[in-house]
């Protein structure tokens, strides 16, 4: 990939989700499906839910990635993708449903269409004037169109806050400590 192709893909804009804010409620993935399917059907959704317990929810969406693993792993070349947007193509003719380009997702954002049996992935409801519906329809506002480099400024800001509360909460720590320390010597 050509350094300009480089720019130009860390540029491309995907749904993210901020885990946050994500509660689990599912509203995205009913309202993908009813914007992509015409149906309130979570299986047929571009977006999914992740549990990863109680209380710690995040949606996936496709990454619209600089190398789509994805797409190199279709034995048929039914995937290909947009180069302006990153967006991943599914030619519905020549994809069989072998679900090797479900295996090769490092996100888990490709799925399986349960009654076509071929394979469907966010596409940023690039069709829709007012843009993926699950962001307009997020009732916590989890969800916002990013680029990577966006979301790995968030990142490094959300790990400089952690070291940040971890640091008071050591310095606090230390100082409780001293004082302890202070008392008995003083007893």
């Amino acid at each position: 990939m050509r350094p300009k192709d480089r720019v130009r893909a860390r540029s491309r804009k995907f749904v993210a989700a901020d885990p946050e804010k994500c509660i689990g409620c599912v509203v995205c993935e009913y309202a993908c499906s009813m914007a992509n399917e015409e149906t309130f059907n979570p299986t047929k959704s571009r977006i999914r839910v992740l549990r990863m317990g109680p209380l710690n929810n995040i949606a996936v969406a496709c990454r619209h990635c600089e190398d789509p693993a994805c797409v190199a792993a279709c034995p048929r070349h039914a995937l290909s993708q947009d180069e302006d947007t990153g967006i991943i193509v599914v030619d519905e003719e020549l994809c069989v449903g072998c679900d090797w380009c479900i295996s090769a997702c490092d996100f888990g954002a490709i799925m399986l269409h349960p009654e076509k049996r071929v394979v469907f992935t966010c596409d940023n409801c690039k069709d829709k004037p007012d843009g993926p519906q699950c962001v307009k329809w997020c009732p916590e506002e989890a969800l916002d169109m990013v680029t990577s480099d966006i979301l790995a400024q968030k990142s490094r800001i959300t790990a400089v806050k952690k070291l940040m509360k971890e640091s008071v909460q050591d310095s606090h720590k230390s100082q409780m400590t001293e004082r302890a320390n202070n008392s008995i010597n003083e007893g």
